[in-house]
């Protein structure tokens, strides 16, 4: 008798700690502007990894890049109860209404890129924008100086919108260093749609308007293809040097070959676990930290190599 009683005991004891379990089991939300970027795959992939690894559920939705599907997503995530959101708003304009939002159904939400004009938040996560792209436009200036373009050279700007926190903070930093080596900027265009057409009018734009043109940098990086091939039908290959913000895996080949001067390389896998953390910090009444800023890789040929495992795991997610 004394065994069966000690087995139930067991089973209970079994059955209440699943049901306990159960309960902890909370969900997060992420809403992302557009998943179609890989960037924000790579996010994707490293807040469902962080958030699998310490136990939530997680949806994600994406806004397709319109503002109307950004607030539908929102309803949505807030009708399935959920416990926590990150959010990488399509800009820091409609990132204000999502958390004002949010405040009302009284869900804590971090951050992770773009930024927000105002509102209340748990922790923004973000890359150092400014410094980043001030130390790529470093790169291009050294590159334009040994190719003797640094005095009558200028540079062309396909910029994502700087009504962005981080768009601002990029056009910025870059500036800055062309300023340093009294290097011209050609004029900057900023993408709507973020299309191949888009990009590719935009660079040839730039090139038909601009006869001293010697560099255009592409605040993004999916779409760089438009770019080249608008330099190769304007001849003017070998002429014109593309450089860009973000990464795509070919790119550690076409810095190698010199095709890309270079690239400053966010870490949006490990910003997508910082931002799950920070709210698994935040149930747990732990402290987190209202901003985090994590560095951008500024590569080019000269320090690909000893980056390599870097940007292979947080650049890229490769695990």
């Amino acid at each position: 008798m004394s065994t069966i009683i000690s087995k139930i005991i067991i089973l209970l004891f079994c059955i209440i700690s699943f049901l306990h379990s159960a309960e902890q089991n909370k969900k997060i939300a992420y809403i992302v502007s557009d998943l179609e970027i890989p960037f924000w795959q790579i996010m994707a992939k490293g807040i469902k990894a962080k958030a699998s690894k310490l136990g939530y559920d997680i949806e994600i939705y994406s806004s397709n890049n319109l503002k109307k599907i950004e607030l539908e997503n929102l309803v949505k995530a807030i009708s399935s109860r959920v416990d926590g959101l990150i959010l990488s708003p399509i800009n820091s304009s409609t990132a204000v209404t999502l958390l004002e939002l949010a405040k009302n159904a009284n869900i804590p939400v971090v951050i992770s890129d773009i930024g927000t004009n105002s509102g209340e938040y748990v922790s923004f996560i973000s890359s150092d924008n400014k410094k980043g792209a001030y130390e790529l436009g470093k790169i291009l200036t050294k590159k334009m100086t040994e190719l003797s373009w640094n005095k009558e050279g200028t540079v062309g700007i396909i910029s994502i919108p700087q009504k962005r926190t981080n768009g601002k903070d990029r056009t910025l930093g870059f500036i800055k260093a062309l300023n340093e080596s009294d290097i011209k900027s050609a004029g900057l265009y900023q993408q709507v749609n973020f299309s191949y057409k888009e990009t590719y009018d935009y660079s040839l734009k730039l090139i038909e308007e601009k006869p001293k043109l010697r560099a255009i940098w592409l605040q993004g990086s999916d779409k760089y293809k438009a770019t080249l091939e608008a330099i190769k039908d304007s001849k003017k290959e070998g002429q014109i040097l593309l450089i860009c913000f973000d990464v795509e895996p070919e790119f550690l080949d076409l810095i190698k070959k010199g095709i890309l001067v270079g690239s400053a390389m966010q870490q949006p896998y490990l910003m997508g676990q910082k931002a799950v953390s920070s709210l698994d910090d935040f149930f747990n009444n732990k402290k987190v930290e209202k901003e985090q800023k994590l560095p951008i890789l500024a590569i080019s040929k000269d320090n690909l190599q000893e980056n390599l495992p870097t940007i292979k795991l947080n650049v890229l997610g490769i695990e």
